[in-house]
């Protein structure tokens, strides 16, 4: 079976695949695709479920580390 690759499919696969994937701002990924608007890039960029899986288990790890304990001195 042979597929083509376009332009298009290559612009995807970067943003998604080799950017977003890899913990890339969607911010940075606009400017490097030359949109002037995230909603261009959020249009263009489809979420990989792995990506939210792996932020919302850093956002997990980050709300049980314990906070250090103040100490009040008078």
């Amino acid at each position: 079976m042979r597929k083509y690759l376009t332009f298009h499919m290559a612009r995807h696969t970067f943003a998604t695949t080799v950017t977003l994937s890899n913990g890339v701002p969607i911010e940075t990924v606009s400017k490097l695709l030359g949109h002037t608007k995230i909603a261009s890039t959020q249009i263009y960029a489809r979420v990989i479920e792995k990506k939210v899986s792996e932020d919302m288990q850093l956002l997990k790890d980050k709300i049980e580390t314990p906070k250090a304990i103040l100490t009040i001195v008078k």
